[in-house]
Protein backbone atom coordinates (compact mmCIF):
# COMPACT_ATOMS: atom_id res chain seq x y z
CA UNK A 1 0.00 0.00 0.00
CA UNK A 2 1.06 3.63 -0.54
CA UNK A 3 1.50 5.77 3.42
CA UNK A 4 -1.26 6.97 4.83
CA UNK A 5 -1.06 10.44 4.31
CA UNK A 6 -3.26 13.58 4.04
CA UNK A 7 -2.47 13.78 0.40
CA UNK A 8 -3.35 9.99 -1.06
CA UNK A 9 -6.28 10.41 1.35
CA UNK A 10 -9.52 12.18 1.67
CA UNK A 11 -10.73 11.38 5.02
CA UNK A 12 -10.18 8.47 7.78
CA UNK A 13 -12.01 7.74 10.95
CA UNK A 14 -11.01 4.95 13.67
CA UNK A 15 -13.28 2.70 15.50
CA UNK A 16 -13.83 0.24 18.16
CA UNK A 17 -15.40 -3.57 17.51
CA UNK A 18 -17.46 -3.31 20.46
CA UNK A 19 -17.18 -7.38 21.13
CA UNK A 20 -13.22 -7.58 20.54
CA UNK A 21 -12.01 -4.25 21.31
CA UNK A 22 -10.36 -4.35 17.98
CA UNK A 23 -9.17 -1.18 15.93
CA UNK A 24 -10.66 -0.35 12.94
CA UNK A 25 -10.16 2.55 10.99
CA UNK A 26 -11.56 3.40 7.43
CA UNK A 27 -9.19 5.00 5.30
CA UNK A 28 -10.54 6.69 1.92
CA UNK A 29 -8.29 6.96 -1.24
CA UNK A 30 -9.01 10.20 -3.51
CA UNK A 31 -7.39 8.30 -6.56
CA UNK A 32 -6.64 4.59 -6.81
CA UNK A 33 -4.74 5.24 -10.34
CA UNK A 34 -2.36 7.53 -8.75
CA UNK A 35 -1.92 5.40 -5.61
CA UNK A 36 -1.03 2.56 -7.51
CA UNK A 37 1.36 4.00 -9.68
CA UNK A 38 -0.54 3.55 -13.00
CA UNK A 39 -0.36 -0.43 -12.22
CA UNK A 40 -2.79 -2.53 -14.44
CA UNK A 41 -5.64 -4.92 -12.75
CA UNK A 42 -3.57 -7.66 -13.32
CA UNK A 43 -0.11 -6.10 -11.30
CA UNK A 44 -3.10 -5.15 -8.43
CA UNK A 45 -4.25 -8.59 -8.12
CA UNK A 46 -0.28 -9.65 -7.57
CA UNK A 47 -0.28 -8.09 -5.13
CA UNK A 48 -3.36 -8.80 -2.92
CA UNK A 49 -2.65 -12.34 -3.74
CA UNK A 50 0.69 -12.02 -2.53
CA UNK A 51 -0.93 -9.84 1.10
CA UNK A 52 -3.30 -12.97 1.18
CA UNK A 53 -0.96 -15.19 1.93
CA UNK A 54 0.90 -13.54 4.31
CA UNK A 55 0.06 -14.64 8.15
CA UNK A 56 3.01 -14.03 10.32
CA UNK A 57 3.15 -11.98 13.28
CA UNK A 58 5.87 -9.44 12.39
CA UNK A 59 4.07 -8.59 9.07
CA UNK A 60 0.29 -6.71 8.67
CA UNK A 61 -2.07 -8.82 7.59
CA UNK A 62 -4.98 -8.44 5.10
CA UNK A 63 -7.96 -10.31 6.32
CA UNK A 64 -10.65 -9.74 3.82
CA UNK A 65 -10.89 -7.98 0.05
CA UNK A 66 -14.33 -6.03 -1.10
CA UNK A 67 -14.42 -4.84 -4.41
CA UNK A 68 -17.32 -2.80 -6.29
CA UNK A 69 -17.26 -1.27 -9.00
CA UNK A 70 -15.72 2.32 -7.73
CA UNK A 71 -14.02 0.92 -5.02
CA UNK A 72 -11.25 -1.45 -3.49
CA UNK A 73 -11.93 -2.38 0.23
CA UNK A 74 -8.66 -3.99 2.01
CA UNK A 75 -9.16 -4.91 5.60
CA UNK A 76 -6.16 -4.77 7.54
CA UNK A 77 -4.49 -5.65 11.09
CA UNK A 78 -4.54 -2.26 12.77
CA UNK A 79 -1.02 -1.19 13.90
CA UNK A 80 -1.36 2.07 15.87
CA UNK A 81 1.95 2.48 17.96
CA UNK A 82 3.24 4.68 14.92
CA UNK A 83 6.57 3.86 12.28
CA UNK A 84 10.18 3.27 13.28
CA UNK A 85 11.10 6.78 11.35
CA UNK A 86 8.82 9.11 13.01
CA UNK A 87 9.83 6.85 16.68
CA UNK A 88 13.80 7.24 15.53
CA UNK A 89 13.29 11.15 14.39
CA UNK A 90 11.30 11.95 17.36
CA UNK A 91 12.82 10.06 20.21
CA UNK A 92 16.30 9.46 18.81
CA UNK A 93 18.46 5.96 17.89
CA UNK A 94 17.29 2.67 19.76
CA UNK A 95 20.06 0.82 22.85
CA UNK A 96 21.24 -1.98 21.78
CA UNK A 97 19.40 -4.34 22.91
CA UNK A 98 16.06 -2.83 21.91
CA UNK A 99 17.83 -2.53 18.48
CA UNK A 100 17.76 -6.23 18.41
CA UNK A 101 14.30 -6.79 19.88
CA UNK A 102 12.79 -5.06 16.83
CA UNK A 103 15.47 -5.81 13.80
CA UNK A 104 14.97 -9.54 15.57
CA UNK A 105 11.23 -9.22 14.50
CA UNK A 106 11.72 -7.69 10.92
CA UNK A 107 14.00 -10.01 10.19
CA UNK A 108 11.98 -13.06 11.20
CA UNK A 109 9.28 -10.92 8.96
CA UNK A 110 11.52 -10.99 5.88
CA UNK A 111 12.22 -14.85 6.19
CA UNK A 112 8.83 -15.94 6.35
CA UNK A 113 8.30 -13.93 3.27
CA UNK A 114 11.21 -14.72 1.45
CA UNK A 115 10.82 -18.86 2.65
CA UNK A 116 7.28 -18.33 0.00
CA UNK A 117 8.89 -16.49 -2.36
CA UNK A 118 7.57 -13.50 -1.97
CA UNK A 119 10.06 -9.98 -2.31
CA UNK A 120 9.16 -6.55 -0.04
CA UNK A 121 10.74 -4.25 -2.20
CA UNK A 122 10.31 -1.33 -0.71
CA UNK A 123 11.55 -2.12 2.78
CA UNK A 124 11.99 1.33 5.25
CA UNK A 125 11.94 2.61 8.49
CA UNK A 126 7.93 4.01 7.17
CA UNK A 127 7.16 1.04 6.39
CA UNK A 128 8.32 -0.66 9.75
CA UNK A 129 4.98 0.05 11.89
CA UNK A 130 4.84 -1.00 15.59
CA UNK A 131 1.42 -2.53 17.25
CA UNK A 132 -0.30 -0.52 20.47
CA UNK A 133 1.79 -3.21 22.84
CA UNK A 134 5.42 -2.76 21.03
CA UNK A 135 5.34 -5.55 18.62
CA UNK A 136 6.78 -4.59 15.28
CA UNK A 137 4.84 -5.20 11.86
CA UNK A 138 6.33 -4.78 8.20
CA UNK A 139 3.62 -3.10 6.40
CA UNK A 140 3.12 -1.47 2.94
CA UNK A 141 3.59 -4.29 -0.25
CA UNK A 142 2.71 -1.91 -2.75
CA UNK A 143 5.82 -3.12 -4.39
CA UNK A 144 6.40 -6.61 -3.52
CA UNK A 145 6.31 -9.47 -6.04
CA UNK A 146 5.98 -12.99 -5.69
CA UNK A 147 8.62 -15.19 -7.64
CA UNK A 148 8.52 -18.83 -8.33
CA UNK A 149 11.76 -19.32 -6.97
CA UNK A 150 14.28 -16.97 -5.21
CA UNK A 151 16.59 -17.26 -8.21
CA UNK A 152 14.34 -15.22 -10.22
CA UNK A 153 15.25 -12.16 -12.32
CA UNK A 154 13.68 -9.07 -11.69
CA UNK A 155 14.06 -5.74 -13.23
CA UNK A 156 12.22 -3.35 -11.89
CA UNK A 157 13.56 0.06 -10.10
CA UNK A 158 11.50 -0.30 -6.53
CA UNK A 159 11.52 1.27 -3.69
CA UNK A 160 13.48 4.36 -1.47
CA UNK A 161 16.21 5.52 -3.14
CA UNK A 162 18.80 5.74 0.13
CA UNK A 163 17.35 2.16 1.23
CA UNK A 164 17.90 0.95 -2.76
CA UNK A 165 20.64 -2.07 -3.52
CA UNK A 166 23.60 -0.68 -5.36
CA UNK A 167 22.52 -3.30 -8.44
CA UNK A 168 19.10 -1.29 -8.32
CA UNK A 169 21.04 1.75 -9.54
CA UNK A 170 23.22 -0.01 -12.25
CA UNK A 171 20.26 -0.53 -14.56
CA UNK A 172 21.08 -4.38 -14.39
CA UNK A 173 18.72 -7.50 -13.49
CA UNK A 174 18.65 -8.62 -9.57
CA UNK A 175 17.99 -11.32 -7.08
CA UNK A 176 15.09 -9.92 -5.01
CA UNK A 177 15.96 -11.60 -1.33
CA UNK A 178 19.62 -9.29 -1.27
CA UNK A 179 17.93 -6.35 -2.52
CA UNK A 180 15.55 -6.52 0.91
CA UNK A 181 18.72 -7.76 2.82
CA UNK A 182 20.64 -4.26 1.55
CA UNK A 183 17.37 -2.54 2.80
CA UNK A 184 17.72 -4.33 6.63
CA UNK A 185 21.24 -3.11 6.65
CA UNK A 186 20.42 0.55 6.06
CA UNK A 187 17.32 0.29 8.78
CA UNK A 188 19.73 -1.54 11.33
CA UNK A 189 22.08 1.65 10.60
CA UNK A 190 19.56 3.73 11.10
CA UNK A 191 18.27 2.06 14.33
CA UNK A 192 21.51 1.90 16.46
CA UNK A 193 22.93 5.27 15.47
CA UNK A 194 19.60 7.49 14.50
CA UNK A 195 21.66 8.80 10.84
CA UNK A 196 21.50 6.93 7.48
CA UNK A 197 24.36 5.36 6.24
CA UNK A 198 24.72 6.92 2.41
CA UNK A 199 23.56 10.79 2.47
CA UNK A 200 24.02 13.16 -0.53
CA UNK A 201 22.72 16.44 -1.29
CA UNK A 202 22.15 15.63 -4.97
CA UNK A 203 20.82 11.99 -6.20
CA UNK A 204 23.72 11.76 -8.45
CA UNK A 205 26.26 11.80 -5.33
CA UNK A 206 23.71 9.64 -3.69
CA UNK A 207 23.81 6.86 -6.39
CA UNK A 208 27.58 7.22 -6.45
CA UNK A 209 27.69 6.71 -2.74
CA UNK A 210 25.56 3.66 -2.47
CA UNK A 211 27.54 1.61 -5.54
CA UNK A 212 30.79 2.81 -4.16
CA UNK A 213 29.34 1.28 -0.68
CA UNK A 214 30.54 4.13 0.86
CA UNK A 215 29.54 5.05 4.46
CA UNK A 216 31.68 5.35 8.04
CA UNK A 217 30.40 2.87 10.87
CA UNK A 218 30.97 4.96 14.41
CA UNK A 219 33.65 3.43 16.16
CA UNK A 220 31.62 3.44 19.38
CA UNK A 221 29.08 0.71 17.68
CA UNK A 222 29.37 -2.45 19.82
CA UNK A 223 31.69 -4.64 17.43
CA UNK A 224 29.31 -7.51 16.87
CA UNK A 225 26.53 -5.13 15.33
CA UNK A 226 29.40 -3.39 13.03
CA UNK A 227 30.31 -7.28 11.79
CA UNK A 228 26.85 -7.51 10.93
CA UNK A 229 25.90 -4.03 9.01
CA UNK A 230 28.88 -4.42 7.24
CA UNK A 231 28.12 -8.24 6.15
CA UNK A 232 25.30 -6.89 4.92
CA UNK A 233 26.31 -4.01 3.38
CA UNK A 234 28.53 -5.34 0.81
CA UNK A 235 28.24 -3.88 -2.80
CA UNK A 236 28.29 -7.44 -4.69
CA UNK A 237 25.15 -9.37 -3.61
CA UNK A 238 26.92 -12.73 -3.92
CA UNK A 239 28.67 -11.58 -0.99
CA UNK A 240 26.16 -9.88 1.03
CA UNK A 241 24.74 -12.08 3.86
CA UNK A 242 21.54 -14.28 3.94
CA UNK A 243 19.02 -14.10 5.98
CA UNK A 244 20.25 -17.15 7.35
CA UNK A 245 23.83 -15.79 8.46
CA UNK A 246 21.95 -12.80 9.62
CA UNK A 247 20.13 -14.68 12.10
CA UNK A 248 22.91 -16.54 13.17
CA UNK A 249 25.11 -13.74 14.04
CA UNK A 250 26.82 -13.03 16.74
CA UNK A 251 25.09 -9.57 17.47
CA UNK A 252 21.73 -11.64 17.57
CA UNK A 253 22.56 -14.82 19.42
CA UNK A 254 20.68 -14.18 22.83
CA UNK A 255 18.00 -13.30 20.05
CA UNK A 256 15.07 -16.48 19.83
CA UNK A 257 13.14 -16.23 16.50
CA UNK A 258 10.29 -14.60 15.94
CA UNK A 259 9.48 -12.95 19.21
CA UNK A 260 11.81 -12.38 21.97
CA UNK A 261 14.88 -12.46 23.96
CA UNK A 262 15.84 -14.88 25.84
CA UNK A 263 15.81 -17.17 28.63
CA UNK A 264 12.58 -17.44 29.70
CA UNK A 265 12.84 -17.40 33.27
CA UNK A 266 13.94 -13.56 33.04
CA UNK A 267 10.93 -12.25 30.72
CA UNK A 268 10.26 -8.64 30.16
CA UNK A 269 7.27 -6.71 30.03
CA UNK A 270 7.37 -6.35 26.06
CA UNK A 271 8.32 -10.04 25.85
CA UNK A 272 4.98 -11.17 27.38
CA UNK A 273 2.82 -8.50 25.41
CA UNK A 274 4.36 -10.11 22.74
CA UNK A 275 3.36 -13.83 23.58
CA UNK A 276 0.22 -13.18 24.52
CA UNK A 277 -0.36 -11.46 21.32
CA UNK A 278 1.07 -14.54 19.39
CA UNK A 279 -1.38 -17.08 21.05
CA UNK A 280 -4.36 -14.80 20.60
CA UNK A 281 -4.05 -13.95 17.06
CA UNK A 282 -5.59 -16.29 15.97
CA UNK A 283 -8.75 -16.15 18.01
CA UNK A 284 -9.09 -13.08 17.21
CA UNK A 285 -9.30 -13.33 13.67
CA UNK A 286 -11.70 -16.23 13.13
CA UNK A 287 -13.65 -13.98 15.97
CA UNK A 288 -13.81 -11.31 13.50
CA UNK A 289 -14.49 -13.58 10.22
CA UNK A 290 -17.34 -15.48 11.92
CA UNK A 291 -19.17 -11.83 12.70
CA UNK A 292 -18.11 -10.47 9.49
CA UNK A 293 -16.69 -7.54 11.19
CA UNK A 294 -13.82 -5.96 9.45
CA UNK A 295 -10.79 -5.34 11.91
CA UNK A 296 -9.72 -1.92 9.45
CA UNK A 297 -11.22 -1.50 6.47
CA UNK A 298 -8.53 0.58 3.53
CA UNK A 299 -10.74 1.97 0.84
CA UNK A 300 -9.23 2.94 -2.27
CA UNK A 301 -11.20 4.73 -5.14
CA UNK A 302 -9.93 3.83 -8.50
CA UNK A 303 -11.83 4.98 -11.73
CA UNK A 304 -11.83 2.48 -14.61
CA UNK A 305 -10.36 3.41 -18.14
CA UNK A 306 -13.41 2.85 -21.19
Amino acid sequence: MRGLSPTNFEQSSIQTHCSTQCIKILLLAANFNHLMFGKDESERILEISSMESLQHPNVVRLYEVVETPSRLYLVLEYAGGGDLHNRICNEGKFSDNSSKIIFAQILSAIKYMHNINIIHRDLKAENVLFASNGCVKVADFGFSTQVSNRNDALDTFCGSPPYAAPELFRDESYLGPPVDVWAMGVLLFFMVTGTMPFRAETMGKLRRCIIEGTYSVPPWMPGPCQKLIKGILKTAPAERYAVEQMMGCDWLLPVEFPWTLVPAESLSPLQSLLESESKDLEEMVEEVRGSQIFLIILCYSFFFLA
